[in-house]
């Protein structure tokens, strides 16, 4: 395989079963999941290092490799997943092929970036606070966050348990349907269910004048297509709350999970990554109990405003992709722009999908997304779809 994107950090071939729904399909895994007879390294030398090779499947790969696609490799990942933009200070950034001027996005960088070269049909990325969600939108592809614990993360890398959860991506809507196949996820059609629509105002009031100008022929036709959507608000104290709940949250969970093993082997961090693990270390107890006291009010309000029906209609991003010779310090402010839009479905446990729906001037591309009520992945793969025929 020529590698145009820099997207493989291990190329090989697993046949998958010739008989299943996604026989002839292709797929990469991002490499925090664990397949048998590699290492899984999870972005970090020292991580590799330390770890002994995989004996098992995880069960994500176990279940794509079951429905028939063949995986050909695994792919580049931000250091322990620590991260949105996608820039590895080890490995290199992996390749925007439609904005190569332009960072690809992560967590799940290199699954992005190989599907949007068209390396594979399907990646398998894994999503705590957008690392599916915001490379798809960087790259111009779909990309879905399950709802937590639809799919079992066995033979997963933890990050922030209460938060992590599976995902793909793929080029167009019916291969991305087609993918949750190898979860049970099926697409539920529209037609059984009355979809009512919401534009969360503070949400769109995120984004940048460009990006609500590019994303506004596909809200509008959602709209056509679904009915007129109610504006609508998802909080009256701001979406910043929403940030630092699942800030610190985030950040205690990753500590408790990965603190003993940054202790211990003092690895060597790449810009960005050292400063969120000392900061995750500083996090006191009792900041993290109120956190938490917060988190459980919030995804309380956010499903009681969704019911069993509401589907929020969002920009995934508040811009395109930050440029390649971004500095550190534009990156961060980015990631804390752009965390506002990602944080309410991760605090509330709920599906989101990305589509890609439009580009800003010089070409670069910007998500919109759906977000459901717990369960409603099957119903937004089948949104999704009828979208991408409006289109």
């Amino acid at each position: 395989m020529n590698d145009t994107a820099n997207a493989f950090i291990e190329s090989f071939t697993l046949e998958g079963s010739p008989i299943g729904p996604l026989a002839g399909l292709t797929f990469a895994a991002k490499d925090i999941f664990d397949v048998a007879g590699h290492i899984t390294g999870c972005g970090n030398p020292d991580w590799a290092r330390t770890h002994a090779t995989a004996t098992d499947h995880a069960h994500p790969v176990a279940a794509l490799l079951a429905a028939g696609a063949q995986l050909i490799g695994k792919t580049h990942t931000d250091e322990i997943a620590y991260s949105l933009m996608g820039a590895n200070a080890h490995y290199g950034t992996p390749r925007n092929t439609h904005a190569p001027d332009r960072v690809p996005g992560g967590s799940s960088s290199g699954s992005a970036a190989a599907t949007a070269a068209g390396l594979v049909d399907i990646g398998l990325g894994s999503d705590t606070g957008g690392s599916v969600r915001l490379p798809a939108s960087f790259c111009g592809i779909y990309g879905i966050r399950t709802t937590h614990d639809r799919i079992p993360l066995a033979g997963t890398m933890p990050l922030a348990p209460s938060f992590d959860v599976a995902g793909w991506f793929a080029r167009d809507a019916e291969t991305f349907a087609k993918g949750g196949q190898a979860f049970a996820i099926a697409e539920q059609s529209e037609e059984a269910v009355a979809v009512r629509l919401l534009i969360p105002v503070d949400a769109w009031a995120l984004a940048e004048p460009e990006t609500v100008q590019a994303l506004a022929p596909a809200v509008a036709a959602a709209q056509a297509r679904f009915g007129p959507a109610a504006l609508t608000r998802l909080s009256e104290t701001g979406l910043a709350e929403w940030r630092e709940v699942f800030r610190v949250v985030q950040a205690s969970e990753i500590w408790t999970v990965h603190g003993a093993w940054v202790t211990q082997t003092q690895p060597s961090f790449g810009p960005g990554v050292r400063e969120r693990f000392d900061m995750a270390s500083k996090i006191a107890e009792t900041e993290a109990e109120q956190a938490r006291t917060s988190r459980s009010a919030l995804r309380a309000q956010i499903r009681s405003h969704l019911g069993a029906d509401g589907i929020l209609i969002l920009p995934t991003s508040p811009a395109p992709a930050p440029k390649l010779n971004a500095s550190e310090a534009t990156l961060d402010t980015f990631r804390a722009r752009a965390l506002e839009l990602l944080a309410p479905a991760g605090i509330g446990g709920l599906p989101q999908v990305s589509i890609p729906a439009g580009t800003v001037s010089d070409g670069a591309p910007v998500g919109l997304s759906l977000i459901g009520p717990p369960g409603a992945d099957g119903l937004l793969l089948s949104l999704a779809r009828s979208l991408a025929q409006q289109s």
